[in-house]
């Protein structure tokens, strides 16, 4: 059937469509295959027909089957490739009612093929305006792309009620139409009067989104927002409030720490007032350390006021198991980080506690006692405690080699990890450790060396960064033939960046052997 017998045959069954014929006089009387050819011959028409044929279609948007609607607003948005005038003529005669359909599927391919269709005008802004509100998210993003289409903002309070819409691909479309438009006075007033007086997600979403130099001019509805109803908004107003170091704003959030009840929001606050070292929060933090999600933060907040009061509280919940883990493990890194006489020997048997956080945090606690000087009588306990633990993969490796970086009592077990570890990550963990102490000696070249044909790509890049130290440090003014065949086999390397890096260290070795200025 050639294209023109096409065209008749759907123009016929779309005569069916007509809503004053007998066929539809009951509509329930329609069987299911007249349904299926008149949406067929729709869209069919939009696919193969011309402009002209635009208005048969238009004249069967009354069809009383929602399906036989949809087809139609799909075939006129077909049409729209033929860029001619009598499309969007007839589209625009028929679209915006099909907007308003009570059967959203029609108003989606209705909304679509207006997009398409760059139909204009106040009927059609109203029409995508009416569908902000729309149950259909889909419709939401296709009213907004709609206006965006159009130039136009449409309802600006609406526009700024959708920046609170739970789906991101809603709020992130109204957003963007409001920012276009951010020089109109109008969008400015709602935009600040959202801020200062909206409802839940909205007004929260705005905040965030606000420059930070808006927070003076919002300074009073801030203060006021720390008791909205909406958790969603106390938690907003507070991220402002804390980059603020006045007095007053400093008391209002220490008040309203003192009532919170939502565990995000005094979270947030518990954060903010301790790294501002704020001690009326001593007590309230403690308040919260039992809480599962504000716990971690209730122990940071402790840890940044650092008083002795505060490091009393952290060790007593290092050791009361119904405080729970994830406040167990940030308490651990407190302690550590507190450095007080007997940080050590709290921190160490939390290595073999049950819980994974605790154990991590008492690995970060005690990297943090290396990294600022332990007790010569501390350092061979720890430095056997965290090797141990390196050793026995119950953990991130990588959290116990940082732990480990600078204490030198270490490098024996480490040789020993980094020639018989039956683990690829703690052969590398050893072998950078290596790398990074104070001394070197020549059986530690020699495993740099080895560990160029190791079988796992974690220590042969590490054996290369080991090296690479060395020849940094003038340590290795050159290599021998054989170490240099390896290093030249490795920059074919399947991993890019072990090709990188033994490339740089050839490189490096070639630069460090040329001649210097005046040197025969």
């Amino acid at each position: 059937m050639g294209t023109e017998q096409q065209i008749a045959y759907f123009l016929g069954e779309l005569r069916d469509a007509n809503p004053h014929s007998d066929s539809h006089a009951n509509p329930h009387a329609d069987s299911h295959a007249n349904l299926e050819r008149r949406a067929a011959a729709a869209k069919g028409l939009g696919r193969i027909g011309r402009p002209e044929h635009a208005g048969a279609l238009a004249e069967a948007a009354d069809d009383p089957v929602p399906a036989v609607r949809a087809a139609v607003a799909l075939g006129l948005g077909r049409l729209a490739r033929l860029g001619r005038p009598g499309v969007p003529a007839a589209g625009g005669t028929v679209l915006p009612r099909l907007m308003h359909d009570t059967d959203p599927w029609v108003r989606r391919r209705a909304s679509v093929a207006a997009i398409r269709l760059k139909l204009t005008g106040l009927t059609v802004t109203d029409a995508f305006v009416d569908l902000l509100d729309d149950p259909d998210h889909h419709l939401r993003i296709n009213a907004l792309d709609g206006l965006d289409a159009l130039g136009v903002t449409g309802d600006v309070a609406a526009l700024a009620r959708l920046i609170g819409d739970p789906e991101g691909a809603v709020w992130g479309r109204a957003w963007k139409l409001l920012y276009r438009f951010r020089d109109d006075p109008a969008v400015r007033g709602e935009v600040i009067r959202t801020a200062r007086e909206g409802e839940g997600a909205a007004r929260a979403q705005v905040l965030e989104m606000l420059p930070r130099d808006c927070t003076e001019r919002l300074l009073d509805s801030l203060l006021t927002g720390l008791r909205d109803p909406s958790a969603q908004v106390r938690y907003a107003v507070a991220r402002r409030l804390l980059d603020l170091k006045s007095h007053s704003v400093r008391d209002a959030l220490v008040e309203a720490l003192r009532t919170e009840r939502d565990p995000e929001v005094a979270g947030l606050l518990l954060s903010g007032l301790g790294w501002h070292g704020e001690r009326r929060v001593t007590d309230l933090a403690v308040r919260w350390l039992g809480d599962p999600r504000a716990g971690r933060d209730a122990a940071t907040a402790l840890g940044h006021l650092g008083t002795g009061t505060a490091v009393e509280h952290l060790r007593r919940a290092l050791t009361d198991r119904a405080v729970p883990e994830t406040t167990r493990g940030a308490a651990a890194v407190e302690v550590g980080r507190a450095g007080r006489w007997d940080a050590v020997w709290l921190l160490l048997p939390l290595l073999d506690d049950p819980g994974a956080e605790v154990r991590a945090g008492a690995v970060d606690g005690l990297g943090a006692l290396v990294h600022d000087g332990l007790r010569f009588w501390e350092r061979r306990p720890v430095a056997e405690a965290l090797t141990a633990h390196l050793a026995s993969e119950r953990d991130d490796t990588w959290r116990t080699c940082n732990a480990l970086d600078g204490l030198n009592e270490a490098l024996p077990a480490l040789r020993r990890l980094a020639d018989e570890a039956a683990s690829d990550e703690v052969r590398g963990a050893a072998l950078r450790l290596l790398a990074a102490g104070d001394t070197v000696s020549l059986q530690d070249v020699q495993r740099f060396e080895r560990g160029l044909g190791d079988e796992q790509e974690e220590v042969r890049y590490q054996a290369v960064q080991g090296l690479a130290r060395w020849v940094a440090n003038g340590v290795l003014p050159s290599l021998d033939r054989a170490v240099r065949d390896r290093l030249t086999t490795v920059t074919t390397d399947a991993s890019p960046r072990l090709r990188r890096a033994a490339t740089e260290l050839l490189e490096a070795v070639d630069t460090s052997r040329e001649p210097q200025p005046g040197e025969a």
